[in-house]
């Protein structure tokens, strides 16, 4: 049995051509027939294709094959955007021994400004708010595209070896490490041991 196709005319005069599609016991649809094949999904798409996701996950793999000494970090399972981290506190400091947990939290305008981190451990440092935010200046007037996940840990990791008490924030730890060295590295062992719990 012979189909024939037949056409007809859109608004703009062109003919549009049709092909009957059989039907019948003896036909079936073949599998790539565009009414038997599921469109992709654009919200998939959508968010695991923007180059800040791209490029944290450049930045994940690099952590895991090529991961520096003293941090770690990974995005949460459910949210590439949002980034749990630990920082050991380094040797021959006051904060040896310590196990510091941060968060980082990316906007889609990663890797052109920087993300927000904060400490979630409790933290005694003249360049650390009350609030775990941190005085540092890679992550405000000196941030620059290539700095990633890794550079921001070992910047902060090196701040604890050697804070700045000139830009402090926290003015009380920053007048002990200037004043009262010995006062401030009891601070600083206090903050070391709640570390561990």
């Amino acid at each position: 049995m012979k189909h024939q196709a037949y056409s007809t005319v859109r608004n703009d005069s062109r003919p549009v051509i049709f092909e009957p599609v059989p039907t019948g016991p003896q036909y079936s649809t073949p599998k790539n027939h565009p009414l038997t094949t599921p469109l992709p999904s654009k919200r998939k798409t959508a968010t695991m294709s923007t180059p800040t996701r791209r490029r944290l996950m450049r930045d994940f793999k690099r952590l895991q094959n090529d991961p520096p000494g003293g941090i770690s970090g990974a995005p949460c399972p459910d949210n590439i955007m949002l980034w749990n981290a630990v920082i050991f506190g380094p040797a021959d400091t006051p904060f040896e021994d310590g196990t510091f947990k941060l968060v980082l939290q990316f906007d889609e305008t990663y890797p052109n400004k920087p993300p927000n981190v904060k400490f979630v451990s409790k933290m005694f440092h003249p360049n650390v708010y009350a609030n775990g935010e941190l005085c540092l200046d890679i992550l405000q007037n000196r941030w620059s595209p290539t700095y990633d996940v890794a550079a921001i840990l070992t910047s902060i990791q090196s701040l604890l070896h050697d804070p700045n008490p000139n830009s402090p924030a926290n003015a009380e730890a920053a007048n002990l490490y200037r004043e009262n060295r010995k006062e401030y590295v009891r601070r600083v062992r206090e903050v070391v041991e709640a570390s561990w719990e």
